[in-house]
C-alpha cells in the first residue's frame, strides 16, 4: 500500500509497505501502527492513526502517480515488498534495487512517526 503522512499540509513523507487488514477491514496495520478509516472528515486524508494524526493511503499504482498532489518528493520501498513492487506493480524488473520511486531529487521531507524506526 501506498502510505503518506499528511500532518504537515499537501506532502508529506511517503512509503509502500505492507499493510494487514482487521477481521471487518475497517482498521489497516503497518509496522506496529493501526489506522483507522475518517470516512470523509479527514482533510486531504482518508485514515488516521491512534495518535489522530492524518495519512493518504491508497493501493500503489502503476504510473507513480500515488501521491494525493504531484510531488517531486521520493517515496520509500520497504525492503520486504521492494522487489514485488518494481517487478509487479511497475513493470520495471530492472529498478528492482531500487529504494525509492524517485531518485532524481534532492528534496526531502521532515521526519515523522512514519519515517521514524
Amino acid at each position: 500500500m501506498y502510505i503518506e503522512y499528511k500532518g504537515v499540509g499537501l506532502h508529506g513523507s511517503a512509503r509502500i509497505g505492507r499493510v494487514t487488514f482487521s477481521r471487518t477491514g475497517a482498521t489497516l496495520y503497518y509496522k506496529g501502527k493501526s489506522f483507522g478509516r475518517l470516512g470523509g472528515a479527514g482533510f486531504k486524508a482518508n485514515y488516521s492513526d491512534e495518535t489522530g494524526e492524518h495519512y493518504w493511503i491508497s493501493g500503489p499504482r502503476k504510473d507513480r502517480t500515488d501521491r494525493l498532489y504531484k510531488s517531486d518528493w521520493p517515496v520509500e520501498i520497504d525492503e520486504d515488498v521492494r522487489e514485488e513492487y518494481w517487478t509487479e506493480i511497475r513493470k520495471r524488473p530492472e529498478l528492482k534495487s531500487h529504494t525509492q520511486t524517485n531518485l532524481s531529487t534532492t528534496k526531502r521531507p521532515k521526519a515523522t512517526s512514519l519515517t521514524r524506526e
